[in-house]
């Protein structure tokens, strides 16, 4: 099969197709003939050399996958060979086949294509189980989102709207402010134009309950001061470093909650009950549109350089999918 291979870190173009063996899989595993493949941040930092796989996973980058079952393990029930299918994966997801334990697959939601559903597992799990499971996300509370724009942004804005919460987010384009003003979004701030901590501060909206961030850096501080009496805040990425100077005072003061994840190293059984969530609360919404997948860019597997690279630029809005053709 064909699959993104690079023998050493460094930037998109170490980025090479090769042929290698397809994946064998176990009684509690399913072979997925992949249509599409999402793109996310951790794959650039695992190409980098940042972010290994968990031991005994594919060394192949990517994290979700859309496609149609090949085969099942002896364990498995709940699917067939030909079953339309999304998957949540620990690697793999950038070859032509990919093997994914059956506890983190899901019937494709009706009305969805191929390269949405291969946005819908990173992004989607990520959201909810950071909002909800780990934010503990309440009616009508105010929550800043930094990077609304991102695939992991879009979602949890979305997931943010169906609380009923007072949304912040923080842009880097005002392409990217007008799209957040069409989904609602109440409070929007270009960072390349505006501090987003001094916006807040001097804005009468008050403390912010809770606080998604995969920027880290200089942030960190900003967001602990932004930070409501019981506030959160929830770290799943440091863009810009994961060291700051802290006033650790407030975090006591304020009794505040500082907290992240990743999701890559939870186990299955983490990542099924969040599945559970998403197929009561989501799923339902995805089929008759009331929650959206909005798609950037696709490009062919071929093209993965060009699709890492338009990652990097920092322009896009929404999610970019590597595409196989048949």
């Amino acid at each position: 099969m064909k699959a993104v291979h690079f023998s050493k870190p460094g930037g998109p173009e170490v980025l090479k197709v090769i042929d290698i063996e397809t994946p064998t899989i176990n009684s509690d595993e399913i072979l997925i003939k992949v249509k599409a493949a999402g793109i996310n941040r951790p794959d650039v930092v695992q190409r980098e050399g940042n972010y290994p796989p968990p031991e005994s996973h594919s060394k192949i980058l990517g994290l979700e996958v859309s496609g149609i079952v090949k085969e099942v393990g002896k364990n498995v029930k709940n699917f067939s060979v030909g079953d339309k299918v999304a998957a949540l994966v620990n690697g793999g997801g950038y070859a032509e086949y990919c093997k994914a334990n059956k506890d983190v697959c899901f019937t494709i939601p009706e009305n969805i294509s191929f390269n949405e559903a291969a946005c819908i597992p990173e992004c989607f799990f990520t959201a909810w189980s950071n909002l909800i499971k780990r934010g503990n996300l309440k009616e009508k509370q105010k929550v800043l989102i930094h990077g609304g724009t991102s695939g992991v942004g879009l979602a949890s804005i979305q997931i943010a709207k169906l609380f009923g919460s007072y949304i912040l987010t923080t842009v880097g384009n005002q392409e990217k402010v007008s799209f957040c003003k069409k989904l609602g979004v109440n409070k929007i701030i270009n960072y390349k134009e505006h501090d987003f901590f001094d916006v807040i501060k001097e804005s009468e909206i008050g403390g912010i309950n809770l606080i998604l961030d995969f920027i880290g850096g200089s942030y960190i501080s900003k967001n602990i001061n932004l930070l409501s009496d019981d506030g959160k805040l929830v770290n799943i990425g440091f863009q810009n470093g994961s060291k700051a100077e802290l006033n650790l005072m407030k975090v006591m003061l304020k009794r505040l909650t500082l907290t992240g994840s990743t999701l890559r190293i939870r186990s299955n059984s983490f990542k099924k009950d969040i599945l559970e969530d998403l197929r009561t609360h989501v799923f339902p919404l995805l089929e008759n549109g009331e929650i959206k997948i909005y798609i950037d860019s696709v490009f062919n597997l071929e093209d993965v350089v060009k699709a890492h690279q338009r990652l990097e630029e920092g322009k896009h809005i929404g999610k970019i999918v590597l595409n196989f053709k048949d």
